[in-house]
């Protein structure tokens, strides 16, 4: 469930404007490299079938569904932003929490988007269109590329 408090610092930080593709999220102010941007929010699902467009995995079976604004943060070959998975157990609530932070990777200027490498597995790969100047041509993994090129010529046999 989305906390209001959370999500009222969260605008304070980040803006939701149109983008390359789609939507993206967007810097309101500096950020220094290595500086928490915020937490992201959303529903922990545990269930290994589930699937969304915006859904991020968090270990086997388990996602995040993150909500607005960082449910529209778009892939970059070259992020200059990336999700932190904090796990720990919460005594208050007594069970594992999973806090996940979008940390700067570099400087952000304010009015940039913040972008994050999604890193796909090879079977879900999709070309990419981030533009950047290192762009791997799909959004997948590095360590799975070469396997992009053979799945893609497995699936044309």
């Amino acid at each position: 469930m989305v906390r209001p408090a959370r999500m009222k610092r969260a605008s304070r930080a980040v803006f939701v404007d149109a983008a390359t593709c789609g939507q993206g999220v967007f810097a309101r102010r500096r950020f220094r490299a290595g500086e928490t941007i915020a937490e992201v929010e959303g529903t922990v699902i545990a269930d290994p079938d589930y699937w969304s467009a915006y859904c991020i995995d968090l270990d086997e079976g388990t996602v995040l569904e993150p909500a607005a604004p960082f449910r529209f943060l778009n892939h970059s070959c070259q992020p200059n932003g990336e999700l932190v998975d904090y796990t720990g157990f919460c005594e208050q609530a007594g069970e594992l929490r999973h806090v996940i932070r979008l940390r700067a990777l570099e400087a952000i200027r304010p009015g940039e988007e913040i972008t994050i490498d999604y890193a796909w597995s090879a079977e879900s790969a999709i070309p990419c269109m981030c533009g950047a100047d290192a762009c791997r041509g799909w959004v997948v993994d590095p360590e799975e590329l070469a396997d992009v090129g053979e799945l893609a010529h497995q699936q044309q046999n």
